[in-house]
Order: structure tokens, then C-alpha cells, then sequence
């Protein structure tokens, strides 16, 4: 028992050496990863895109063949610096705007100019011409760099004008340009510097000779713009009258259209109008003659009711009064019947009587009825009305009798008119003698007998007399 205690005893010992060995084996790994980074971190340098690192100190083989004492690390490419033997400096690669202004640069024909200009320069990455950067600019600040760059630009400027016209550096810019970079590129490959762009703002002259040369161009072109305007202007117009012409052919093509399609509703429209109406009248009439075949059984019904009616309440009962007015009117045209009967006998008898008399039958009338014919007369005159009579009188008093005398004269007159007009004189018959006319005997009656004193006899006597 003890034996196996031990021996794990032994064994625990071993292991826990072991680890303990391992765990100082791990921290002197870690410490050396450590150094060789901070090492790493000391002497390695990487170079940005916009840079280029120097390393100088040691000999090296230049692109060319030849031995510098430097080498060149860019664009994001690294580099290991010898601890003491090297040195690592930095070089600049950005773009370096430079304004370029220059006065009174004389040009062919000794007419001084104005240029202004704008152009974008920097460090040349080129590996043969990078060499020459570092000689003459490793070290120092960037507006230096800016300020040899302009004055090297300022100069190839005036070189370039020298050999231009004005015209020519007016009116083609871009050949000046290009003019001006092939003078400049020399003077700047030996500076180690790139001319990436380089732009003409502005080309002018204090004596007014650019804007002397432009006048008879401006002039040309004013008037072309005003004859192309002029042209522009009519065909606009020539346009603007066939679009209007099509607008107002297609308006009355379209107006038409329309009318003829409305035309075609309103037919269409008129047609079912007409069927419409068509088809109503036919419906009204239908129900027309049902109606009227409707009044006419209730006309027939009506009438028969209504002629039952009659019957019941009119046709009976006149009948029935008819019947007993009729034997009303028997009863009482009896005592009619006998006035008239007797009435015509008396008539008879006075024809009769008229036959035998004679001519004397009228004067006897006459006489018979002289007071009436008389009364007439008078009557007739006393609707004469005399209002005022102015009497002259001769003074025998003869003038009141003449006008006294004037109402017998009038009856004269009146009666005279009678005699003209009927044929009765009746003063003839007053101044004629005496007659005596006998009565004559009623004819035995032919009829039924009259009650006593119902007509009396005819007969009278006249004497004649004034």
C-alpha cells in the first residue's frame, strides 16, 4: 500500500516539473514574438500610395546601370532599414496646383499678352527620373517645390509666346497648351517633376489688339446668329402655319367626324325614339281598345240597367199617366168639343146671314163696328203731340177757330187713308140713306144642342144719320 503511494507520489513530481518546464519553454516563445514585432515594427517601413520612402546609406544599383546611394521603396511596397548603416527620409506625391500668371509676355509681332493659366505638377514616380527629385528636393518643404515649379512653367510660358501670334494663341488654345508642355517638359524631367495637366484660363492684352481682332468676328457672327435667327425664325413661322393648317384640317376632320357620328346617334336615336314610340301607340291603342271594349260592356250593362230603369221608373209610369191623361182629356174636351161645334154654327149662320144681306153686308159691318173704327182713329191721332202752337190771327179772331178747326180735318184725313186703303168709306156709308136690314133665321143646327144662352142670335138694325 505504501509502495503505490510513492510511486504516485513520483509520478505527480514528474508532471508537474514537466509543465512547469513546458509553460517556461511558451513564455519565452511569446516574449521573443514579441521582440521580433517590435523590431519589425522599428526597422520595417511601408510606403503609402502618395509616397516614396528613401533609403540611404548603403550602394545600390540604380535603373540605369549605375551606382547611387539610395534606393527608392513606393506604392505601398515595404522596406527593412539597417539598424545604424541606413536612414529612411519621405518624399511627397501629391498633385501640386500652381496658378500661372504672366504679364506683358511679348508674342510674335512684339504685342504683349496676358496669360493665365492653371496647371497640376508633382513628383515624378518614374525610377530613372525619381533620382532627380530626390537630389534636389528630398528634405525640403512643398511650396518650395511649387515655387521652382511655377517659374520653370512662368519661363517655358514666355518661350512659347515668343514664337506664337496673337491669333494663334487666342483662337487655339489647345495647340498653345500642348506648345507649352513640350517646352516644359524638358526643364521639368531634369527637376524630376511630372506636368500632369495644364489648362489656358484666360489669354488678353492691355492695348485693346484681341478685342480689335474679335470685332469683325463678333460683327460676322451677330449677323449670322440674326440671318440664322432670321431663317430659324421663318421656318418657325412656316412650321407654325402648317402645324396650324394640319391642327385646323385635323380639327375639321375631327369636327366632322363628330358631326357625322352625332348624326349617326341622333338616327339611331330617332330610330329607337320611333320604335319606342311605335311600340307605346301600340301599347296605348291596345290598351285604348280594351278600355273601349271595357266601356262599351260596361256602356251595354249601363244601358241595359239603365233602360230597366227607364222601364221601372220613366217608360211605366208615363204610360200610365199617359193613359189616364188621355182619359182626363176625353172628360174635359167634351165641353171643348161643344163650344166649337156651336162656335162653328154661329159662324155658318153669320156666313149665311152675310150671303143674303148682300152689299149691304159690309156697311152694315161697318156700321155694326163704327164706334171701334172711329175709337181707333182717335185713338191713332191722340198720339199726335203738340208741344207749342204760335197762333196769328188777323184780328177777326179767325185764327184760333183755323186752328180748332184742324183736329176734325186730321179725322177727315185718317178716315180718307182707310177708304183708300180697304175700300170702306166710311163717310159715304154715314151720308148714305136710311137702311133697315132685317134678321135672318138661323139655319136648323146641325150639331148637338147648345145650352140655352150660350151664343146668342145674330141680327141688328143701322140707321144712317148725321
Amino acid at each position: 500500500m505504501s509502495a503505490s503511494v510513492l510511486i504516485l507520489w513520483l509520478a505527480g513530481a514528474v508532471a508537474s516539473r514537466t509543465a512547469a518546464a513546458a509553460a517556461t519553454a511558451g513564455f519565452a516563445i511569446a516574449l521573443a514574438l514579441i521582440v521580433l514585432a517590435l523590431i519589425a515594427k522599428r526597422f520595417v517601413y511601408i510606403a503609402r500610395p502618395s509616397q516614396a520612402l528613401v533609403f540611404s546609406g548603403k550602394s545600390h544599383r540604380a535603373a540605369d546601370g549605375s551606382l547611387v546611394g539610395y534606393r527608392v521603396i513606393q506604392q505601398g511596397h515595404r522596406g527593412f532599414r539597417v539598424p545604424i548603416l541606413e536612414r529612411v527620409d519621405l518624399l511627397d506625391m501629391r498633385l501640386l496646383p500652381i496658378d500661372i500668371l504672366v504679364n506683358n509676355a511679348y508674342s510674335r509681332g512684339n504685342i504683349p499678352l496676358k496669360i493665365h493659366a492653371i496647371a497640376n505638377v508633382k513628383l515624378h514616380s518614374n525610377p530613372q527620373l525619381i533620382g532627380n527629385a530626390i537630389e534636389r528636393f528630398l528634405g525640403r518643404d512643398l511650396k518650395e517645390v511649387q515655387t521652382v515649379a511655377q517659374q520653370t512653367l512662368e519661363g517655358a510660358v514666355r518661350e512659347v509666346i515668343a514664337t506664337l501670334t496673337p491669333e494663334e494663341v487666342n483662337e487655339d488654345r489647345l495647340k498653345f497648351a500642348e506648345s507649352l508642355i513640350a517646352a516644359a517638359e524638358d526643364d521639368l524631367h531634369k527637376l524630376g517633376l511630372q506636368l500632369d495637366t495644364l489648362k489656358i484660363q484666360n489669354v488678353s492684352d492691355d492695348t485693346g489688339y484681341l478685342d480689335s481682332l474679335g470685332r469683325p468676328q463678333i460683327a460676322a457672327a451677330l449677323r449670322d446668329a440674326q440671318n440664322a435667327e432670321n431663317e430659324a425664325q421663318q421656318v418657325i413661322t412656316r412650321a407654325q402655319a402648317e402645324s396650324q393648317r394640319r391642327a385646323e384640317v385635323s380639327k375639321a376632320t375631327a369636327e366632322t367626324s363628330v358631326l357625322s357620328k352625332r348624326n349617326e346617334l341622333r338616327r339611331v336615336q330617332a330610330e329607337l325614339d320611333g320604335e319606342a314610340e311605335a311600340v307605346e301607340r301600340e301599347a296605348a291603342a291596345a290598351a285604348k281598345t280594351a278600355r273601349a271594349a271595357a266601356e262599351r260592356e260596361l256602356q251595354a250593362l249601363r244601358s241595359t240597367l239603365e233602360n230597366r230603369r227607364l222601364q221601372a221608373d220613366v217608360v211605366l209610369p208615363a204610360e200610365a199617366n199617359q193613359r189616364a191623361r188621355a182619359i182626363l182629356a176625353v172628360g174635359d174636351a167634351a165641353p171643348t168639343a161643344e163650344n166649337g161645334a156651336a162656335a162653328v154654327q154661329v159662324l155658318e149662320w153669320m156666313s149665311a146671314a152675310w150671303v143674303e144681306m148682300g152689299p149691304h153686308a159690309r156697311e152694315l159691318y161697318v156700321i155694326q163696328h163704327l164706334e171701334e173704327l172711329v175709337g181707333e182713329v182717335v185713338k191713332s191721332l191722340s198720339h199726335v203731340d203738340v208741344r207749342q202752337v204760335h197762333v196769328l190771327d188777323s184780328g177777326d179772331g179767325s185764327g184760333l177757330a183755323s186752328y180748332a178747326a184742324t183736329y176734325p180735318k186730321m179725322v177727315s184725313a185718317v178716315l180718307r187713308a182707310v177708304a183708300q186703303s180697304t175700300g170702306v168709306d166710311i163717310p159715304a156709308i154715314l151720308a148714305a140713306p136710311t137702311a133697315v136690314v132685317e134678321p135672318v133665321a138661323p139655319p136648323a143646327p146641325r150639331g148637338p144642342t147648345r145650352p140655352p144662352g150660350s151664343a146668342g142670335s145674330f141680327g141688328t138694325s143701322a140707321r144712317g144719320g148725321v
